[in-house]
């Protein structure tokens, strides 16, 4: 018996193309344009209304999904270096007023919790900022009183994180400067990095110089589990999982990596019980197919800059793939995209290349996991045809 494999290769470029009907690829890698779209909204004065605040706090209301992801990713990256509070809440609450700024977030300009919440921050004379379609009841809510900082390039659902968290940069760097402005990346750089790191995750790149793809490739066959080594990375694991069963249909659990370790002999007793005196030694899948246990991967998320520390805390998990349970380290290599985007003709800087702030990590690392599940729902396409709603064109 010979084991199973994908319908498409990673590595064949014009196959995941024609395959890719549904613009899959092309909304994955358009995180650069979306922070760039709000980039020059900030630029064209959306946000002069502002300039010069000191509010008591930032409220972010924000509807289901992606909007909610990005502001619990901020509050966890960003809580404890702001200048002043950072509240996230599904609805306005009662003692905002006008010493406050509300950053009001979704995709449905008919969310009613929307709606009530510009209405309500307005009527009580809180500056407002509409991350959201501006269309509709909530158009007619705002209604020339709040800055917009609307869509301008179409994704799909499960692509549009990267567009809340650059609402939520640009306002936090408009009334915050001192010291939120320290830890915050600029918006236009971020494209770039974003866009740089697409460009890694081509698809006429070979998995081996391409982090998507090999991320996708040692996601094949596997159990996922998605995990932070961070407050801020457990988020972005949970929205990693959210992104893999959306895109791909593929299930991962998203977890703390103090709870990954904790479970780990749970997770190697549970895979033993699925083929009792199975030995991977005498085993080969080429020739006999898949094992038969149930193999688990731990994709574990980090922006910590010791890699060292970084790699010795996986180390409970083995390695090797000798083990039904073993740990892959997913960092963001920053440093290495601000050296592409370089002038290869400039003088070598006086200083070693950045790793980038952890803001800027996260935002790379989602990228990355988007990347990774279109590619995953390509390899496992069955047929060209594709029954989603979005449609962005090829790569």
């Amino acid at each position: 018996m010979i084991a199973g494999t994908p319908v498409l290769d990673l590595d064949d470029a014009v196959s995941l193309e024609a395959a890719d009907s549904g613009g899959a690829l092309r909304s994955a890698a358009s995180g650069g344009a979306q922070v760039r779209a709000t980039a020059a909204a900030v630029g064209e004065d959306a946000l002069a209304r502002l300039a010069g605040l000191r509010p008591r706090s930032v409220v972010l209301i924000c509807g289901s999904g992606r909007a909610a992801r990005a502001a619990a990713l901020l509050v966890a990256a960003l809580g404890e270096h702001t200048g002043l509070p950072l509240v996230p809440s599904v609805a306005l609450p009662p003692w905002v007023g006008a010493l406050d700024v509300v950053l009001v977030c979704g995709d449905d300009a008919g969310d009613p919790r929307l709606i009530d919440a510009v209405d309500r921050a307005l009527r009580r004379g809180a500056e407002v900022v509409v991350a959201a379609p501006h269309e509709g009841p909530l158009r007619a809510a705002a209604a020339g009183r709040a800055a917009l900082l609307e869509p301008r390039v179409p994704v799909a659902d499960h692509n549009r994180l990267l567009r809340f968290l650059a609402a939520g940069i640009a306002v936090l760097a408009a009334v915050d400067p001192a010291r939120s402005g320290a830890v915050l990346p600029d918006l236009t750089e971020l494209a770039d990095v974003l866009d740089a790191e697409a460009m890694r995750d081509g698809p006429h790149n070979e998995v081996f110089h391409n982090p998507a793809k090999t991320l996708a490739a040692r996601m094949q066959r596997r159990a996922l589990v998605l995990s932070g080594d961070s407050p801020a990375s457990t988020v972005l694991a949970e929205h990693g999982a959210e992104v893999l069963l959306a895109a791909a249909g593929k299930p991962a659990g998203a977890v703390g990596l103090a709870e990954a370790v904790a479970a780990h002999p749970r997770m190697i007793e549970a895979a033993g019980e699925s083929a009792p005196g199975f030995d991977p030694m005498f085993h080969d899948e080429q020739l006999d197919g898949p094992a038969p246990v149930e193999r688990l991967r731990v994709f574990v998320l980090s922006t910590d800059p010791d890699r060292v520390a970084a790699r010795r805390r996986l180390a409970v998990f083995g390695g090797g793939g000798s083990t039904p349970v073993d740990a892959d380290l997913v960092g963001a290599e920053v440093d290495l995209l601000h050296t592409e985007l370089a002038d290869p003709n400039a003088p070598a800087p006086q200083a070693p290349p950045r790793r980038g702030g952890e803001v800027e990590q996260l935002a790379v690392l989602a990228l990355r996991l988007e990347m990774a599940a279109a590619y995953l729902r390509l390899i496992g396409a069955r047929a060209t045809a594709d029954t989603g709603e979005f449609d962005g064109g090829r790569y």
